[in-house]
């Protein structure tokens, strides 16, 4: 019986022996371990489609680690991203955090400090896995909807009551609440506070 799969560690530093240890650590935690010895490499594999998080050493060869993270954001790669260095300092530090690093992280580090930090960034990436799951539910939902029924939600959830959207759209007031009706169902709500909730959520989505 397959069930979730193990969340997904992947590490990218120039030093094997530490990449090595780094992947006995977090298989010896029940986690799946992809290594890399530059950013080309991880780039060339391709994103996760499962949890997942980036621990990645500030100074490669090349690229800084600081670089790489500029990267992934402008690839739209948001990978949650743990730094680690031999050679940190506070504005290095800084940057990275300001950047979206979760953790930023000295050699020699504790392995248990190494593991909270992932797993920090592991229950982020879940958290945000799962936000994008809902939104991409509730896109197709609102999409399901006629024309009509999205001209009514438009109204609807600006407060209007049915008799003044039926005054607004040339219709009669019973056929509003059947189109209220059908929409409401399709979208998956029962009142109208979840429905403008939903609709706002929706809204840049759609370029509103």
């Amino acid at each position: 019986m397959t069930g979730t799969p193990s969340p997904l560690v992947f590490v990218v530093d120039d030093d094997v022996s530490l990449r090595e240890a780094l992947g006995s650590l977090f298989r010896s935690v029940g986690m799946q371990v992809e290594l890399f010895g530059s950013p080309a490499e991880f780039l060339a594999r391709g994103p996760a489609t499962c949890e997942s998080c980036l621990v990645l050493d500030i100074r490669l060869p090349g690229v800084s680690g600081l670089d790489f993270q500029t990267q992934l954001a402008k690839r739209g790669n948001t990978i949650p991203i743990v730094f680690m260095t031999g050679h940190g300092d506070v504005p290095m530090s800084v940057r990275a955090m300001k950047a979206g690093a979760l953790d930023f992280l000295m050699k020699p580090f504790r392995d248990q400090d190494m593991l909270d930090a992932v797993s920090n960034a592991l229950a982020l990436d879940r958290e945000r896995r799962a936000a994008e799951s809902e939104l991409s539910t509730l896109r197709a939902r609102y999409d399901s909807l006629t024309a009509r029924e999205r001209e009514v939600i438009a109204l609807v959830t600006t407060g209007l009551m049915n008799k003044q959207i039926a005054g607004q759209l040339g219709v009669s007031e019973i056929t509003v609440k059947i189109h209220r009706g059908h929409l409401m169902e399709k979208m998956g709500v029962r009142t109208l506070a979840e429905l403008v909730k939903i609709y706002q959520m929706l809204r840049p989505e759609r370029g509103a």
